[in-house]
């Protein structure tokens, strides 16, 4: 009797720390936040050529990464109507997508881990460092026996694509200087922007960039699958 009721206690902790330290689904896009000024979505860039697939992780096409975080991007970033235009450009550096096993105990769960550079259409690239974002898929009705059992890896692909779309949003709202549309057009950007043929093969040449050279940085990435594993 005291083993069961040992087993309840700890199964009890392991489901309050999950739903603790990961995020929910993202279901919903919500309204336009107000952080990101006169923002409007114009060049939506995904590379996913040189993701690395950690181990125990189900398999997914380049293909299939850069079209479901497309969709999740356009979705995100359909609610903003202004007139400045702003480019998002996104590099898939890893991924883990989990696989059928134990509940809580084989099944990883899934995660995403991507490069984002912001570009203004004026005035340049905004971050000259890539951000890189750890995507966790979150703790569900579905998820929380490992969502390996209950989603396919496409249904996986979706819910992180979102949660990603999110947080990206996120990010963006914590730097409002970059929405800032009164400031005057700063002459050194346009001109390093002119100096790079900006456009949408530039931002795609840059994004391809980060994915190679993420790419070449396994133990890096593999720290960070491990720290999204924990």
């Amino acid at each position: 009797m005291a083993r069961i009721f040992s087993l309840h206690r700890s199964f009890a902790a392991l489901l309050l720390l999950l739903v603790a330290a990961a995020c929910t689904d993202a279901r919903g896009t919500g309204d336009a936040r107000p952080e990101l000024g006169d923002f409007r979505l114009g060049h939506n860039i995904v590379v996913a050529a040189n993701a690395q697939q950690a181990p125990l992780s189900r398999t997914a096409e380049p293909e299939a990464w850069e079209a479901a975080i497309r969709e999740a991007v356009a979705e995100r970033f359909e609610h903003y109507e202004g007139t400045r235009l702003y480019h998002i450009a996104i590099s898939v550096d890893g991924y883990v997508l989990a696989v059928p096993g134990v509940p809580l105990v084989a099944s990883p769960r899934s995660a995403l881990i991507i490069g984002v550079h912001l570009w203004d259409d004026e005035l340049g690239l905004l971050n000259e460092e890539r951000r890189q974002l750890t995507i966790l898929e979150g703790v569900s009705g579905e998820s929380i026996v490992g969502s390996g059992l209950t989603r396919s890896a496409e249904e996986q692909m979706a819910v992180l694509s979102r949660n990603a779309a999110r947080a990206i949003e996120n990010w963006m709202a914590e730097n409002t200087a970059w929405f800032n549309t009164g400031r005057p057009p700063r002459p050194e950007m346009l001109e390093a922007l002119a100096e790079r043929a900006a456009g949408r093969e530039a931002m795609a040449s840059a994004a391809a960039s980060d994915s190679a050279e993420a790419a070449t940085d396994e133990q890096g990435v593999a720290a960070l699958f491990e720290d999204a594993a924990e």
